[in-house]
């Protein structure tokens, strides 16, 4: 089978390319690089000992989105692709709408025209809003609170739309939590460009010199330590989870929604002092007041993974931290 990856120098892509080539599918890869670089999917050959056909794509730039359909024959893709800042997306709301849904759109009318028909698309567990009560299941009503988090709601609605139209198309929408952690090769990562928007690459950099202070927004939660709690996942159990889902896709009906997470809620603390251990680097840090539409507590109920794509995740919070710090020493 032959997977069509969007978004594949990435973060998670680039880990499920490891994942999807290790596990014996072919894989093709398409990204603009404006938040990751190529130099990533050579080291991807490098871990597999495999070679891919890669592009230099926008998802905005159709004919050259329906060259990779013309020259490869695809047989599923996993849609990775997007702008993903949350604050960022506050402030560039046309920007977020007009890259992820238009993009989006025009995977799908190539997707449709080519008869390709399954599709696992990265979604995430923003949302679940601001009104539901952890643990988060996937049958609860669903609402968001900022632009990047919207897009992904309506790709979902337009994912069940399309199922809904063309009984051909099978669909599974995976929810993120947080995906923290490192290949274990030390290799590949999350090292973003300039000031950070996730918590652990901001720990890192100041583990490391290269950032003066942490900022943790709020103390005052109710939470056992007043920090937001989260449920942080590895990267590496997360690549896992779509190589499940590809395999569950000839037996699902339209479009179905499984959570990726733990299942367990760390606080932000729980997280520094985790890091601590691991990197024996002290992480200077800061009370700073609580962010508009942060909630106190996000976890999954992960049952629905683990019953219907025979999936759960195996690593510690200590095992994520370990690896991330692996990682960027590596990075020099």
């Amino acid at each position: 089978m032959r997977v069509l990856v969007t978004g594949g120098a990435g973060y998670i892509g680039s880990h499920t390319c490891i994942e999807l080539l290790n596990s014996g599918y072919d894989i093709v890869v398409m990204d603009n690089y404006s938040n990751s670089s190529p130099e990533v999917l050579k080291i991807v050959e490098k871990l597999t000992g495999k070679t891919f056909p890669a592009y230099e794509c926008d998802m905005l730039d159709y004919n050259g989105f329906e060259k990779i359909f013309n020259e490869n024959q695809i047989d599923a893709v996993i849609h990775f692709a997007g702008l993903k800042a949350v604050g960022e997306s506050v402030e560039k709301p046309l920007e977020y709408y007009n890259n992820n849904l238009v993009g989006t759109i025009n995977l799908l009318k190539l997707m449709k025209k080519h008869e390709v028909y399954k599709l696992v698309f990265s979604s995430s567990a923003t949302v679940y809003g601001m009104n539901n009560k952890a643990p988060f299941k996937e049958d609860m009503p669903l609402s968001t609170t900022n632009p990047y988090g919207t897009t992904k709601l309506m790709i979902e609605n337009i994912l069940r739309d399309l199922c809904f139209a063309d009984k051909n198309f099978k669909v599974a929408l995976l929810r993120y939590f947080n995906p923290i952690g490192a290949h274990q090769s030390g290799l590949i990562g999350e090292n973003p460009n300039g000031i950070p928007n996730n918590l652990m690459p901001y720990i890192m950099k100041v583990a490391i010199g290269k950032l003066e202070c942490l900022s943790v927004y709020g103390n005052d939660y109710p939470t056992p330590d007043g920090t937001g709690v989260r449920d942080y996942i590895h990267v590496c159990d997360l690549a896992t989870g779509h190589i499940k889902a590809l395999e569950k896709l000839p037996h699902i009906d339209g479009a179905e929604a499984y959570n990726l997470g733990t299942g367990k809620g760390s606080s932000v603390l729980d997280v520094v002092k985790a890091f601590e251990k691991a990197s024996g680097k002290k992480v200077n840090y800061k009370i700073a007041p609580r962010r508009a539409g942060d909630i106190a507590t996000c976890f999954a109920d992960v049952s629905r993974a683990k019953n219907e794509l025979n999936w759960e995740a195996k690593y510690t919070l200590d095992d994520m931290c370990r690896d991330n710090w692996n990682f960027i020493k590596n990075q020099g």
